[in-house]
């Protein structure tokens, strides 16, 4: 009888592991490259005006970069061909004729962290209207998604310790161990990680409010408060060069939130001053009441000769990762 129960016992445990196994297992997870959307369509459609609106909605040129480059990657698959390992991808646009005109937006649909946007129309028209009508939900939805997909990479990757960015600046902030630091001290912290044929950056600095917010000309304060920073601690390596916003490509600014606390948002290219170094930036200066200042977060680019929108994308979940204290 003792026996009979060791057996039952046993055989208890091993169904419930492998219970657990097989729902473990049935949790796919979503694959793909960062900021790809595979969008599955017709060969009719995608080379006529409804493939024609996709490309001019999510693969229009970024802003802020110098270099022409999309949105996002997007890879057509025919409704025949969306079977097996396709369904795992994070980011899927399905374009189809219907008996009705609709949108319906799915998370997880086919494995997890992913989404799945369903566009119908009973003619190219409705097509047409109801990807227009969407198109800015779905962009917002997918940056939303890719920036949390980094920053799970980041955190698996491994972090720097967050003590300096806590005991200066009152944050947390998840930056990836494979960032160094170049230059710190008790107000100013810059953060580099070298990458084939440049490296990858982030500043981080308090500024008083006025400093932004004086002669209610935020764009110009701002341009002159990155100015200040570079003459001050970003050098070249011959003498007399320091990083300036760049003149000739006038940057983008953005009133915004960021964690329920007002912010801009700025995104332009930098030159390095007296040199032919350049490249882009995304910048936010965070106001913080209870100190009376704006918290600037930074990160900036040097690789003329890559492709530059993933390592945007990269330093703004870095960035976007920022909590106070």
């Amino acid at each position: 009888m003792q026996r009979l129960k060791h057996i039952l016992l046993i055989c208890v445990l091993a169904a419930f592991f492998a219970c657990e196994k097989s729902k473990d297992e049935g949790e796919e997870v979503s694959g793909g490259n960062i900021n790809e959307i595979s969008i599955v369509i017709s060969d009719v459609l995608w080379n006529g005006e409804v493939g024609d609106m996709l490309r001019r909605r999510f693969a229009a040129p970024v802003d802020g970069l110098t270099q022409e480059e999309p949105l996002f990657t997007l890879n057509q698959l025919q409704d025949m061909s969306f079977e097996g390992s396709l369904k795992k991808r994070r980011n899927i646009i399905v374009v189809e004729k219907g008996q009705k005109k609709g949108y319906n937006f799915t998370r997880n649909n086919y494995c997890k962290k992913q989404n799945v946007f369903t566009i119908t129309g009973k003619s190219l028209d409705d097509l047409l209207e109801v990807i227009d009508m969407h198109a800015d939900e779905i962009i917002r939805t997918i940056r939303e998604t890719e920036i949390a997909e980094n920053q799970e990479r980041h955190v698996k990757a491994g972090l720097l310790d967050e003590a300096k960015f806590r005991e200066r600046f009152g944050v947390s902030v998840k930056v990836p161990s494979t960032y160094g630091y170049a230059i710190e001290n008790e107000n100013f912290i810059w953060l580099k990680k070298d990458i084939p044929g440049g490296n990858t950056n982030l500043l981080l600095y308090r500024v008083p409010c006025e400093v932004i917010e004086r002669d209610k000309t935020p764009m110009l304060n701002i341009i002159k408060m990155r100015d200040s920073i570079g003459n001050m601690y970003i050098h070249g390596q011959e003498p007399g060069t320091f990083m300036v916003t760049e003149e000739s490509y006038s940057p983008y600014i953005f009133m915004t939130s960021f964690n329920d606390r007002p912010a801009f948002e700025t995104r332009g290219n930098w030159e390095m001053a007296n040199d032919y170094m350049n490249g882009p930036f995304l910048n936010y200066a965070i106001r913080d009441e209870k100190t009376n200042t704006f918290l600037v977060i930074e990160g900036f680019i040097y690789s003329p000769s890559s492709p530059k929108r993933d390592l945007i994308i990269e330093l703004e979940s870095i960035i976007k990762s920022l909590t106070f204290l």
